[in-house]
């Protein structure tokens, strides 16, 4: 019913994912999956905060809302890195069924892209809203 890890479902070359040994395309594979996609949301974060940091020191107190609200966005953005990683270390791997038998899994990182899709497209929003409230 329970089981300690729940990792040991998952398998790579009928080994369980945890304790197999990749070899050098494999190794290959994942290394470039990280510095593309990981790096790339990890920099975003990174940017959007010192984007932030920027409007919050150099602007007046009518900017601080814009600010905040690119800190909160770089926030939303390491959050959703976070959750890329997590389906990313699950992407080449098999898993048993409730027969017993093996079937190959395998996910795009399409639920990542939506989601960072439309925390931006709030975040665009957002700022929209704010810049327009400027002029009043």
């Amino acid at each position: 019913m329970f089981q300690p890890h729940s990792e040991d479902r998952l398998h790579i070359r009928l080994h369980r994912a945890r304790s197999v040994v990749l070899t050098t395309q494999e190794l290959v594979e994942i290394r470039a999956a990280q510095r593309t996609f990981e790096g790339a949301y990890m920099r975003t974060a990174l940017s959007q905060y010192s984007f932030a940091l920027i409007i919050l020191k150099i602007f007046t107190s009518e900017f601080y809302a814009i600010g905040a609200l690119f800190a909160v966005y770089g926030t939303t953005v390491l959050i959703c890195s976070i959750y890329r990683r997590y389906q990313g270390n699950t992407q080449f791997v098999t898993t048993t069924d409730h027969d017993g038998e093996l079937k190959n899994k395998f996910r795009t990182s399409g639920n990542s892209v939506l989601l960072l899709t439309t925390l931006s497209i709030g975040a665009y929003i957002g700022l929209f809203i704010l810049t327009l409230q400027l002029g009043t």
